[in-house]
């Protein structure tokens, strides 16, 4: 009686964690809100683990991907398709750094914190558009 029970609860305990998790999207865009050209809408999401991005093909000829070292150690990357919705669900605390592959010079980025993260020292670093290094910075600076 009491395995049952403590069965039970243990299965209850696991159902309702994943009733809690949210799911965020995020529009694919030409034009944003606020007239900026080539966006991610929203371009910070500040998420909990275990809840869902799904990057909406709102306008065609975007994707949404991971840009290289923008992403926690031991996370998993993700690359959609051009005019393809994506729907991710992010297990690891940190920083993730997204980009618009076709888009990208022209700053169509958007920055994920998953749980209590800072930004590394280097999340920064390397080679990256101007125009998408300035939208980065305005975006990290939500953490």
């Amino acid at each position: 009686m009491i395995k049952t029970f403590l069965t039970g609860l243990a299965l209850a305990s696991v159902m309702s964690a994943g009733a809690f998790a949210e799911t965020f999207e995020v529009q694919m865009l030409n034009k944003g809100s606020d007239g900026e050209r080539m966006v991610f809408e929203p371009a910070f999401v500040q998420a909990a683990p275990g809840d869902t991005i799904k990057f909406l093909a709102t306008d065609r000829g975007h994707n949404a991907e991971i840009v290289k070292g923008m992403i926690p150690e031991g996370a998993e990357g993700f690359a959609g398709k051009i005019n393809e919705e994506i729907e991710i669900t992010l297990d690891s605390e940190g920083v993730y750094g997204v980009m618009c592959k076709p888009h990208f010079a022209m700053g169509m980025v958007m920055t994920i914190a998953v749980g209590d993260a800072e930004a590394p020292e280097d999340f920064l670093e390397g080679r990256l558009p101007r125009k998408a290094k300035e939208r980065f910075e305005a975006q990290v600076g939500n953490l």
